[in-house]
């Protein structure tokens, strides 16, 4: 009997089982390594990690068992590839829940092809598409949440940065995709509220172009003060080389698709010193950011480099904490029930959870209470819509790289 039983439990834990019972949940985490968005893949990935790392070490130590495994694909900023990867995580791989996409124009997709009809909750880190909001295949639904900001926030700050540089026309390059339209929208409209005139709007692939030649003469014919770079590091740092060297002309706006070392590398620290750009960005004197960041330095090396990597950390605890949930509310780990948890775990009323206090968490949930997380990014307080609202950043580059300079907060 007593090899039996043995064997019963090295068959559990090869199983994923732990001694409580239940199965490790996966979590499926769609970044883009590959593509024009490659720079923040990995980071991004990384931030997803350590945020699954500190929850399974606090659900051990009070529920007896890890409750999360990731499970990673590329989605390559590509819509087809994302979506096919997507379906993979879903159907074989069976996970409860995704994280990411990154680009507007992959997460869109996913949403309707994929995780809505599926039923999985798909978080996204990073996409900022004000389409998001008022997807109508997302109606009664609510599959669909992110953790960052939608540029019809960002779009504000970006057309008033403009305006207080001084700047009385601009052009803008955009990535035809959900984002790009929507946040070159968003700037135009507010940039011309405030007295400005946008000249030319200039849309480009999605796929990276070995030259942007043509695109450029339609933004730049009518001598703008300032074009604007609403791109992603893979096409910009293209763009804006031959803008330099074809055209003369180095008046560039930033904002979170081009807010890049990559950038940096391709143009060169002189050419882009000083110059400004807009980003979702978490308030660094919030304690909840501090304490991400530091993890992230300890684990990493080094502080977050790029945007939505807090973001990313976010979106995973949400699902994470959903699943703690479930599993101690005695019921399946399915993508529904995690998703009507999400709100549980996140938005108040309830105990409030900061970064790193996880095996408080665990405790509070299995005693039966409600919590309500404080992310990294900023406050996690899904609206109807599964939109949160998190501060708007503005930075610069200097010595070639991106440097913050302070948040927005209010809107």
């Amino acid at each position: 009997m007593r090899r039996i039983l043995i064997g019963l439990l090295a068959v559990g834990l090869v199983l994923g089982l732990g001694l409580t019972g239940f199965a490790v949940a996966k979590v499926g985490t769609l970044f883009s390594y590959t593509g024009p968005l490659a720079e923040f893949g990995a980071p991004e990935h990384d931030g997803a990690v350590l945020a699954a790392a500190q929850l399974n070490a606090a659900a051990t130590a009070v529920l007896g068992a890890p409750i999360m495994e990731l499970v990673r694909e590329d989605a390559a900023t590509d819509p087809k590839v994302g979506t096919e990867r997507a379906q993979k995580l879903v159907q074989i791989d069976n996970v409860v829940g995704i994280v990411g996409a990154m680009a507007s124009g992959v997460t869109v997709p996913v949403a309707i092809n994929v995780c809505i009809p599926s039923r999985v909750p798909q978080i996204s880190n990073a996409s900022t598409s004000p389409l998001i909001t008022v997807l109508p295949e997302d109606e009664g639904q609510d599959f669909l949440f992110r953790t960052t900001a939608s540029d019809a926030l960002q779009g504000v700050v970006l057309g008033k940065l403009a305006i207080l540089q001084g700047f009385k026309t601009a052009s803008a390059l955009f990535v035809n995709n959900p984002y790009g339209q929507g946040l070159a929208e968003k700037f135009k409209e507010e940039f011309e509220r405030l007295g400005g005139k946008v000249l030319a709007l200039i849309p480009h692939p999605e796929e990276a172009l070995p030259s942007y030649v043509s695109e450029l003469e339609a933004a730049l014919i009518f001598e703008p003060d300032v074009l604007a770079a609403i791109s992603y590091p893979g096409h910009a740092s293209i763009y804006l080389k031959e803008s330099m060297e074809l055209f003369d002309f180095t008046n560039w706006l930033f904002c979170d698709g081009t807010k890049s070392e990559e950038i940096g590398r391709a143009l060169g620290a002189e050419v882009l010193e000083g110059l400004l750009g807009t980003a979702p960005a978490a308030d660094p004197r919030r304690a909840t950011y501090k304490a991400f960041a530091a993890a992230y330095e300890a684990e990493y090396g080094r502080v977050p480099p790029l945007p939505f990597i807090d973001a990313a950390y976010d979106a995973t605890i949400a699902i994470g904490l959903a699943i703690a949930k479930c599993v101690v509310d005695g019921v399946e780990v399915t993508g529904e029930n995690v998703r009507d948890r999400l709100r549980t775990v996140t938005n108040a009323p309830g105990e409030v959870i900061t970064v790193g206090k996880y095996e408080y968490a665990m405790q509070l949930l299995k005693d039966g209470k409600d919590i309500n997380y404080e992310g990294a990014a900023g406050s996690v307080e899904f609206d109807a819509a599964g939109d949160v609202i998190t501060p708007i950043g503005v930075w610069k580059y200097s010595e070639g790289g991106p440097v913050d300079l302070f948040v927005v907060t209010a809107f």
